[in-house]
């Protein structure tokens, strides 16, 4: 963080029709999710980062398996939570497709024109940028699919073994 604050997006993938952003607002960070434009789930810190290195993250713990169920976001700042809140749920499939993944920057449509106007290019400095995507979590419905299948399976193996 430079002497006197920064603004702007740290990644983003979707817009104004789906999607999430990690920026800094007057220095202070905030994710905001887009659930289809109906409703914004927004995690916020209360104060502005100081100047010096920070490591800003934000990690969500789904409540599924299935699609589109809720989760838990948890905003950090060097380690300590600034924001925690829950989600009813979330976009059940792939985010708009007209969109982009940018770091550092927002090409496209903003996730939330409340508070700000793309591009909102970054005014400090992005050192290291890290996603860790959890394990898939296939829908219910796939799931109890693959049970049917399976259950199929075993009695077709054991009538042949009549």
């Amino acid at each position: 963080m430079p002497q006197g604050g920064a603004e702007g997006m740290l990644v983003t993938e979707g817009g104004r029709f789906a999607g999430y952003g990690l920026y800094l607002l007057q220095s202070r960070p905030v994710f905001t999710l887009n659930l289809l434009d109906m409703e914004r789930v927004r995690w916020e810190g209360k104060e502005p980062l100081v100047p010096g290195k920070h490591r800003v993250e934000f990690d969500c713990t789904y409540d599924g398996p299935g699609i589109g169920k809720g989760g838990t976001g948890v905003l950090k700042v060097d380690g300590t939570t600034v924001d925690t809140r829950t989600t009813p749920h979330t976009v059940p499939f792939i985010q708009s497709e007209d969109e982009t993944f940018d770091v550092g920057v927002d090409t496209r449509t903003g996730v939330n024109d409340a508070d700000y106007a793309p591009p909102f290019r970054f005014t400090g400095t992005l050192e290291k940028l890290t996603v860790k995507l959890g394990p898939p979590q296939p829908p219910t419905e796939i799931l109890e699919m693959e049970k049917w299948l399976m259950e199929r399976a075993a009695q077709f193996q054991r009538s042949r073994a009549k």
